[in-house]
């Protein structure tokens, strides 16, 4: 039992980064050396599934909890939070378009895909959107819908804030704080969690799958590093004032490498949550800002959505107008925007994005093959970027009050 105690200890004291990177390459050499040990691939499910059914509850209870105390500012921090989103995504799809035009790729057309249904334009997106907003609680938080989540949650909140006694308001608070540190089990596991993801995907596709469709994967990824590494910490530097990069690289480091490997926004909900608590972050701030950003921050996406959109468009030796690049920014963005609230995700997003500018649907099976590893690194992007705009956003602020604060002292 000491031994056990011992080994846990160091466990523990171990960086949860270096735990993580151990875990990556453990599951790697464990794939290459035993691809039929199936069991370990099953920690990966076991810990993306504790991640996806904890995140909905964490969020309802977070919210709801920090407007019963009446402590939750939804004031114009979260306008501007709402802003630099849509700000990013669209820049994202107009960086994803002259990308592809500058290195443009082609392939050979293959077999076409089945057809799946597919969103007759944005009114429809948006309408499921809308829709969303106001979904059974239940089934709301049993599917996964933040944006309905967040909405009953701040119902809930502001109503217990006005008839809640104070030992339920008390009641709420432990309630969050219990389900905060379940979240932090979970994520103190995520080594063991990470080695089962990387042996599936390494056991089932090889390594060989880094290297199919090399070209393309190249620009997708080119583009998203541009995007993260220049184009968001200029824009951050513009409102801040100071290097960005220490709070990009910090956010790539704990929040990107699990997103990479789960690849599932509402997984990373409370790995970015848990960030920011370490930070010392508002919680009023970061408990919307976060799962809002899981819902409508898509940078990825919409560099994913333009670049294929582009790509397949080249493999049809389709000529694209100035026009058709301008709906395709367009369309990237608010497909992208709405691809959580729409059943199918991705693909059938992507395949309204083709519809809008002439090309045939069936294109979709160019890419399909490979849409998992291109899915990786799509929500490595909009994951991190959530993340760094909640801390951008608070220090932003924290800024701010410090200025406030400086002239009241200068004038007394």
């Amino acid at each position: 039992m000491k031994t056990l105690k011992a080994v846990v200890a160091k466990y523990n004291q171990t960086s949860l980064i270096l735990r993580i990177l151990i875990g990556l390459a453990v599951g790697s050499v464990l794939a290459l050396v035993a691809p039929g040990a199936g069991w370990v691939g099953e920690l990966g499910s076991l810990f993306v599934g504790a991640l996806k059914g904890i995140a909905p509850v964490l969020v309802f209870v977070i919210v709801a909890s920090a407007l019963a105390q009446g402590s939750s500012k939804l004031d114009r921090r979260f306008g501007t939070v709402i802003w630099l989103y849509m700000l990013t995504t669209f820049l994202a799809a107009a960086i994803a378009v002259i990308t592809s035009f500058m290195f443009p790729v082609k392939v050979v057309l293959a077999d076409a895909a089945q057809s799946d249904v597919i969103p007759q334009g944005l009114g429809e997106v948006l309408s499921t959107l809308l829709t969303n907003f106001v979904a059974n609680p239940v089934s709301a938080l049993m599917n996964g819908n933040y944006i309905g989540i967040l909405f009953w949650a701040c119902m809930f909140g502001i109503a217990m804030k006005n008839i809640g006694a104070e030992s339920t308001k008390v009641f709420l608070a432990n309630t969050a704080d219990a389900v905060s540190q379940i979240v932090r089990w979970i994520i103190n596991l995520a080594p063991f969690g990470i080695m089962g993801l990387v042996y599936t995907n390494v056991s089932g596709n090889g390594l060989a799958i880094f290297t199919q469709y090399g070209k393309l994967l190249a620009l997708l990824v080119g583009t998203m590093l541009f995007m993260a590494l220049i184009v968001s910490p200029f824009i951050m530097f513009i409102y801040l004032r100071r290097n960005p990069y220490p709070l990009v690289f910090r956010c790539l480091k704990e929040s990107g490498l699990t997103a990479f490997f789960t690849r599932s926004s509402a997984a990373n909900i409370p790995v970015n949550m848990a960030l920011c608590e370490k930070l010392g972050l508002d919680k009023d701030m970061y408990s919307v800002s976060i799962p809002l950003g899981a819902t409508i921050n898509m940078d990825g996406t919409a560099i994913y959505q333009a670049v294929a959109t582009i790509f397949i468009a080249a493999c049809y030796n389709i000529d694209l107008t100035l026009a058709d690049m301008a709906m395709v920014v367009l369309t990237a963005t608010l497909a992208s925007v709405g691809t959580a609230g729409v059943s199918g995700a991705g693909m059938i997003m992507l395949a309204m994005v083709l519809t809008s500018i002439g090309i045939p649907v069936e294109g979709i099976a160019i890419i399909a093959g490979v849409d998992k590893l291109f899915d990786m690194g799509r929500t490595t992007l909009n994951i991190t970027g959530d993340a760094t705009c909640a801390i951008w956003i608070s220090k932003l602020e924290r800024a701010k009050k410090a200025r406030m604060e400086a002239r009241a002292n200068a004038k007394a």
